[in-house]
């Protein structure tokens, strides 16, 4: 078993790789189970190369609810100055209610992210004006993923 720690937009991730088998990898993301299937077969008795992966699906377990699987990080964005209002859980961005430039005072929507088919208001934690924002509509989100910066 092989183990890894990954910083991602300024989250931190914990992944154990338990097996490869063909071209589905079995994978532990911060204690949630995936099975990941390669675009392109390996070997796992081979050096590893890079290669592209498709968002990972998880693992049914009826006894309790599995997290949302995250798509492939785009290239990270540089979060601009200011406080940074993270993702309070994993799930996919809906609608951006904001733009770079924006002024906004607490208790403004920034954007709506879904959840367990639920639709969750993020609100600005902040008076200001915001300097960057770090995700698109569509982008699937870990908890503690940085969304936007209020300056």
């Amino acid at each position: 078993m092989n183990k890894y720690q990954y910083k991602v937009q300024g989250v931190d991730y914990d992944v154990e790789i338990e097996e490869v088998e063909g071209n589905v990898a079995k994978v532990i993301v911060n204690g949630i189970r995936f099975d990941v299937e390669l675009k392109q077969p390996i070997n796992p008795t081979s050096t590893l190369k890079k290669v592209r992966v498709e968002a990972p699906k998880p693992v049914a377990r009826p006894a309790a609810p599995v997290a949302a699987p995250a798509a492939a990080p785009a290239a990270p964005v540089a979060a601009g100055d200011g406080s940074p209002i993270k993702a309070p859980l994993p799930g996919t961005i809906i609608e951006l209610k904001v733009n770079v430039g924006d002024t906004v005072k607490v208790g403004d929507v920034l954007l709506v992210l879904e959840a367990m088919k639920m639709q969750n208001n993020i609100e600005s934690e902040f008076d200001g004006t915001v300097t960057s924002i770090t995700v698109k509509q569509g982008e699937s989100v870990m908890e503690g993923a940085v969304l936007l910066t209020i300056g």
